[in-house]
């Protein structure tokens, strides 16, 4: 038998923890001198004791950690702890680079005295095309790789050929910014005429008056951008005309890096009635 001292040193466990750990039912000692109130553990316990550090280690709680151990002899079980923690991580690990990108561009974008018109504006004609399109309610924004998965994979069997030059874009039907259950529809410039699949629709969009700004990072600088086109547009006398729009020159597909994207942000406009 081994004293709490003594196996607080073979488990690399402070003597307060396994306190701690005999209190909540974690960790229970092999016995307890009624007379001292010594605890004393066996060495059989040591791999318990490794199990508990190794599952705070990847973040788990205690209360959580009881659990895992009752099921401990479950393999699958256990397993299906270890992924739903590892997905957890996972999602905290993107929306830390999410966070950190956003703060070193929002420095860059400080140290060039946080001046909107660093991105250029420019009013130009978006012509008519003939586009294969998808349009369909998503979950979030962030969600809009669903819809291109759609398109490629329905019409792979026609061998639709890219428009020359071509543009691959995103339009934006809602009203106003919305968190989730947003209408999105993609486009893409094709050459020839197709038949629609049960999601994929082949039309002709008219041409359209547009103000944009073509920029290169991550969408972090959206708003920035937004800012910059708005700004404009009032400036120079044009009203909105219809959803915005994001050309993607470079898309998420074709990037190796947040930094290699590179996207024009269009909002169509008219010109002021007198």
């Amino acid at each position: 038998m081994l004293r709490i001292g003594d196996f607080s040193k073979l488990s690399r466990v402070s003597i307060r923890m396994l306190r701690h750990y005999d209190k909540i039912g974690l960790l229970i000692p092999e016995s307890v001198d009624e007379s001292t109130g010594y605890r004393y553990y066996s060495e059989s316990q040591l791999p318990e004791a490794d199990t508990i550090q190794a599952l705070r280690t990847m973040g788990f709680g205690l209360s959580v950690i009881g659990e895992i151990l009752n099921k401990y002899e479950n393999e699958e079980e256990m397993e299906q702890f270890l992924m739903i923690k590892r997905e957890e991580l996972l999602c905290q690990a993107q929306e830390t680079e999410q966070r950190l990108r956003l703060l070193d561009n929002t420095i860059q974008w400080l140290r060039k005295d946080g001046n909107f018109m660093d991105y250029n504006v420019t009013l130009k004609t978006l012509p008519k095309r003939y586009v294969a399109s998808v349009r369909q309610v998503i979950p979030a924004y962030d969600c809009e790789g669903m819809l291109w998965e759609t398109l490629n994979k329905e019409i792979a069997g026609q061998n639709v050929k890219p428009e020359n030059p071509g543009y691959g874009l995103a339009v934006f039907h809602d009203k106003g910014f919305k968190e989730s259950d947003v209408d999105v529809e993609i486009q893409v410039s094709v050459d020839g005429t197709y038949q629609d699949t049960e999601h994929v629709k082949f039309k002709y969009v008219d041409a359209m008056q547009i103000a944009s700004v073509t920029y290169k990072g991550s969408y972090d600088q959206i708003t920035r951008v937004n800012k910059a086109v708005a700004e404009w547009i009032c400036e120079n006398g044009y009203d909105f005309d219809g959803p915005s729009v994001c050309i993607y020159h470079v898309s998420p597909h074709d990037a190796k890096t947040p930094e290699d994207l590179v996207t024009e942000v269009c909002f169509p406009v008219k010109k002021k009635e007198v």
